[in-house]
């Protein structure tokens, strides 16, 4: 387990250990909405152990028998066998590695798992429940493996151990081996990784790669869970940088650095923008009233006072009766009736009228600038950089497709994406 921690804008570990990172669940703008507890939380800071629980592959034997099997894994050796037939298994042992940290990310709550994740739907809630929707998410989805030594990197491999130290790729999976002789393998719904260049300070999109069982970088499946393999990716890697992006297949990670934290901005700093944004007075030009975005703590609920925006134009208001459509037509799609499509009193822009919402989860943030632009149709508010790099940011969708969405609630984005917010200043 990471370390205990306080409460406070960040983790705070008892004795300092060096932090190598955070996984932060896209989708949960700060915390899941039933609160975080335990290890199933919106985010997992990830430290350098007080003992090193790493491993690294030792011995392989081919098996013909399952009593083969069997001896195998009584060794109680961490171990990856694939299936190639009824009477024919590779496995893999692992042996003790002192120079790496591994943790487990997975939907299972079962003891070898760090980070528990369940499937984010579409708003910022957590799945449903799994008799209703089956979860997408591998129970032992994949495993983070990072150096205790500098520059402590961190690197991902699809498949975690589970609670009798196996991962096992049955007849059916996908694997192969390689040129070198080592056996390899995908997941049934694959992990899919893409590294951004330049992240956060010139932030430019890289290419969704899947990664395999051992850590190889392939291209994408034609299908997410398709029997064959992608080509190799030669000279890519599965170490993760700042701003690198998890996909589990139901839920998207981002990995943020442990030095890309220290630069982040903090939600002590996000408050401070919204004060100073409270400060200027913004007027609704309807009822003349002053608009002002809740405290963060409190930004989930609406409030009287609560800013709302017509996404068309970017016109920000008071909440309002004016302008109602006659046929009251509602986008396609929403099934809120704040959705309604509405005319701006100011410029007549016909279109969706929502709430405003400020970002708080810090880790998405690509700068420290100021709230200006609002994600189209959700309406949480960030920065302008920000706002731009998700809505040019396409996640993983479905079976073969990709869109952008909000990093705050995981709605999927409109064209464009985003909008420029336009607050009216006080009248005196």
């Amino acid at each position: 387990m990471n370390s205990p921690k306080k409460d406070g804008d960040d983790d705070v570990p008892v004795k300092d250990p060096v932090k190598y990172g955070e996984l932060v669940i896209l989708g949960y703008n700060g915390s899941l909405p039933s609160g975080d507890r335990g290890r199933r939380k919106s985010r997992f800071a990830l430290y350098r152990r007080a003992k090193a629980n790493g491993v690294k592959p030792s011995a392989v034997h081919i098996l013909n028998t399952p009593q083969d099997s069997k001896a195998v894994h009584s060794r109680g050796q961490h171990s990856i066998s694939f299936t190639l037939s009824r009477n024919q298994t590779v496995v893999v042992e692992y042996c003790h590695d002192n120079n790496t940290d591994m943790f487990q990310i997975g939907r299972s709550t079962e003891s070898p798992i760090d980070f528990v994740v369940t499937d984010t739907s579409g708003g910022g809630k957590e799945g449903e429940d799994p008799s209703i929707a089956p979860s997408t998410i591998s129970r032992f989805a994949c495993r983070v493996v990072c150096e205790r030594n500098p520059p402590y990197t961190a690197r991902i491999y699809a498949a975690g151990f589970d609670s009798s130290k196996n991962i096992f790729l049955g007849e059916k999976a996908t694997k192969w081996k390689n040129p070198d002789g080592h056996m390899d393998g995908l997941t049934t719904n694959g992990v899919l990784v893409m590294h951004p260049e330049g992240f956060p300070e010139d932030p430019k999109q890289g290419l969704w790669r899947e990664i395999s069982v051992c850590g190889d970088v392939y291209a994408l499946r034609e299908t997410r869970s398709g029997p064959s393999r992608g080509k190799l990716a030669e000279g890519e890697s599965s170490a993760l940088r700042d701003g690198s992006l998890v996909d589990l297949c139901g839920a998207t990670l981002l990995w943020r650095t442990g030095e890309g934290l220290l630069r982040a901005p903090t939600l002590r700093h996000l408050e401070a923008l919204r004060q100073e944004l409270n400060a200027s007075r913004p007027q609704c030009p309807v009822g003349l009233s002053t608009l002002a975005f809740p405290s963060l703590p409190r930004s989930h609920s609406l409030e009287e006072r609560q800013p709302w925006v017509y996404l068309a134009c970017g016109h920000v208001h008071g909440r309002h009766d004016w302008g109602q459509r006659s046929e009251g037509e509602q986008d396609r799609g929403e099934g809120d009736g704040s959705t309604a499509r509405r005319e701006c009193p100011l410029c007549r822009s016909v279109g969706p009228y929502v709430p405003l919402w400020l970002g708080c989860e810090p880790a998405v943030y690509v700068d420290a600038g100021a709230p200006t632009h609002g994600f189209v149709p959700c309406g949480h508010v960030c920065s302008e950089r920000t706002a731009k790099y998700w809505a040019e940011t396409p996640l993983p969708h479905g079976t073969h497709a990709f869109r952008p969405v909000c990093p705050f609630c995981s709605t999927a984005l409109s064209t464009p994406g985003c909008t420029r917010l336009i607050f009216q200043g006080p009248i005196d």
